[in-house]
């Protein structure tokens, strides 16, 4: 009863789908539990497309001081920076004591890179 034998990759005698081809041994059906040889695939194409990472020196060399809001690590706030008194850091928080206790955030300066804490 080989209803589905034109069919490469299904079973020629249930039509579900075979297991994928090892590199030695045949085929056996997970539904029917016959076995066929490798042949069974003859007529299927495979294909496959290899991507590789892109090396660009220029991202990773010529980096820029970073000025700009855009360029901030978390949020701005309007916070005065006490080493140049600019009056805008980005901030993030963790939580590094106990759970019933608060958060500590972090300021980073956006114009001289100064790094605070507080404990809130």
């Amino acid at each position: 009863m080989d209803i589905f034998s034109n069919c490469p990759g299904f079973c020629p005698s249930c039509g579900s789908i075979l297991p994928e081809l090892q590199v030695k041994g045949n085929v056996i059906c997970c539904n029917c539990k016959q076995e066929f040889q490798p042949d069974v695939y003859s007529g299927e194409k495979s294909e496959f497309t290899i991507h590789f990472n892109t090396y660009d020196p220029s991202k990773v060399f010529n980096r820029t001081k970073r000025e700009s809001e855009s360029d901030a690590d978390g949020p701005v706030v309007e916070r005065k920076c006490p080493k140049c008194n600019h009056d805008k850091m980005s901030y993030a928080t963790l939580q590094l004591r106990s759970a019933d206790e608060g958060q500590t955030v972090f300021f980073t300066c956006l114009k001289c890179k100064f790094k605070e804490s507080e404990n809130s």
